[in-house]
């Protein structure tokens, strides 16, 4: 095989090569293009305890370690070098949202509620309003079809012998949801 030949084939290899490369360059604008569009689903990640205002309003001094665990459930964090302080931890993280974290402490003397120091803390109304996915629709969809709509297709095929049971016409059956006014 002569040296002429070779070199053609390696040049056009070199420049078959730099073809695709720079076809690449000019679909990189595209696909962030596509990507800014197109964004994977991440799920919201809840950590910890939730405590709301309602919650913090009913603990009082004095109140056993036992009431406050049926209060406020068992404590995120409970050390055994802090034996007379629980901690209640709580983190929510969701596409699209600033993550939100919480902290409630409660320190007991003598195994009674001293004092609570708290974070600025939501009402039960409020926390459950940042938990409602933004994407969703406000209104739901007439489930019912009005006779004009169901006049297009033609009335169902009934069996030539009676039977025994007894069948409701679909027109009986009461609606999917209630109809919001």
């Amino acid at each position: 095989m002569s040296d002429i030949p070779c070199r053609s084939l390696n040049l056009t290899l070199v420049a078959l090569v730099f073809a695709g490369l720079a076809g690449c360059s000019s679909l990189n604008g595209a696909s962030a293009r596509i990507a800014g569009i197109v964004s994977p689903y991440k799920m919201d990640i809840v950590q910890g305890n939730v405590v709301t205002k309602e919650q913090l309003a009913q603990l009082k001094p004095g109140m056993q370690r036992a009431q406050v665990r049926d209060i406020l459930g068992t404590a995120l964090l409970v050390s055994v070098f802090h034996a007379d302080r629980w901690d209640y931890v709580f983190t929510l993280k969701q596409q699209g949202a600033v993550p939100q974290s919480r902290k409630v402490t409660v320190f007991f003397k003598n195994d009674l509620v001293e004092r609570t120091e708290a974070d600025a803390l939501p009402s039960e109304a409020e926390f459950v309003a940042t938990l409602k996915s933004p994407s969703l629709p406000n209104s739901v969809p007439s489930l019912q079809a009005s006779e004009e709509s169901l006049s297009k297709y033609p009335p169902p095929s009934r069996p030539a012998a009676a039977t025994a049971t007894v069948v409701a016409a679909p027109s009986d059956y009461p609606p999917l949801e209630a109809t919001r006014p």
